[in-house]
């Protein structure tokens, strides 16, 4: 069946089963790799993208559920040239170690963000809590959400 997509602010025409997961698809129809698999199961939050500015797990999210939704990955969000506020504070704060979680990361922290302009640090990491990371670079992730939700309410 073909579907159409709203991705990163471009429409996709793709020939897939309506059941595929929106990962799939993402990965292997798109060539949108930022996003990950995980653990497939929507523990982990590896495969996070936004879905209508919300944090949505793509492993177990079939693509017909999406379609006529606007969807962003984080290569949606900036580019290394021009990164978003949340791109560069990770940069700046070296928020990431093996890298694996960090797009789920991001665009949870993205979400989180738009909801919550100026969490404190609980807040922050109550919200985060769903994305696994095994790295250890907790405390920078942290500082790189505060240090985006400054930069965010600069004008």
């Amino acid at each position: 069946m073909t579907i159409e997509l709203r991705v990163n602010g471009r429409t996709h025409s793709v020939d897939v089963d309506p059941g595929t997961p929106l990962l799939y698809v993402l990965r292997n129809d798109l060539e949108l790799d930022a996003v990950k698999f995980g653990c497939g199961l929507a523990q982990c939050g590896a495969c996070t993208v936004l879905v209508q500015g919300q944090a949505t797990r793509s492993c177990v999210t079939a693509v017909s559920s999406v379609i006529g939704k606007e969807i962003t990955t984080l290569e949606g969000l900036g580019t290394s040239e021009h990164m978003h506020p949340i791109q560069e504070a990770f940069r700046r704060e070296q928020a990431a170690q093996c890298g694996y979680c960090i797009s789920g990361m991001i665009m949870n922290a993205k979400a989180f963000l738009d909801h919550v302009p100026q969490p404190t640090e609980a807040q922050i990491r109550a919200g985060l809590s769903g994305i696994l990371c095994r790295c250890g670079t907790h405390l920078e992730i942290v500082r790189a959400v505060q240090r985006a939700a400054g930069n965010l309410r600069k004008p």
